[in-house]
């Protein structure tokens, strides 16, 4: 029983990035390990957990989309939240940000809604086909595609201060 908790835990901390702080490398660092870099953004149809019309990156273009997958269970998940919430109050209609729970159920998600206070769509894959057509490495990672549809940048994982690389990558993207 004891060596079950052990692995449970392993298999915890290596799927939410490797270490407390929580996150794995930045977009900086990560860019070029995805072949969806420089492709067109997978699209999807998922329905809102708040309810309404199916959404996917397609839904939203002409306007810089984050795809953002993440799980209630994943502590760097908690802490993204809020600031991908003040990057969308932020850039205004310009940017969405659409959070893809990859939980086996969706028992909390709307839950994980309501404590972090966020106001972004948020969808459930269920069986985790969008998730496997973009192939997240950790959670979270999020995939930022421009306004043309293209997978301009992926980050993986977040920590305290990666905000403000998102809000330059999304500037960049919007142009002047």
């Amino acid at each position: 029983m004891r060596n079950i908790a052990i692995i449970t835990i392993a298999l915890t901390v290596a799927a939410c990035g490797g270490s407390a702080g929580g996150g794995g490398p930045s977009s900086a660092a990560s860019a070029g390990k995805s072949a969806l870099v420089g492709a067109a953004a997978p699209d999807f149809s998922l329905p809102p957990t708040s309810g309404g019309a199916a959404i996917g990156p397609k839904s939203f273009a002409g306007k810089v989309v984050i795809v953002d997958f993440w799980a209630t269970w994943c502590a760097p998940c908690r802490e993204s939240f809020p600031a991908y919430q003040k990057l969308v109050d932020e850039f205004g209609g310009k940017l969405v940000v659409v959070g893809v729970s990859v939980d086996e159920d969706s028992s909390g998600i709307e839950k994980f809604r309501n404590e972090t206070g966020v106001k972004f769509p948020i969808v459930w894959d269920d069986g985790q086909s969008v998730a496997g057509a973009y192939k997240p490495a950790t959670m979270p990672t999020s995939y930022i595609v421009d306004r043309a549809g293209i997978v301009s940048a992926v980050h993986e994982g977040f920590r305290a201060g990666d905000e403000a690389e998102l809000r330059e990558k999304v500037k960049s993207l919007l142009g002047p």
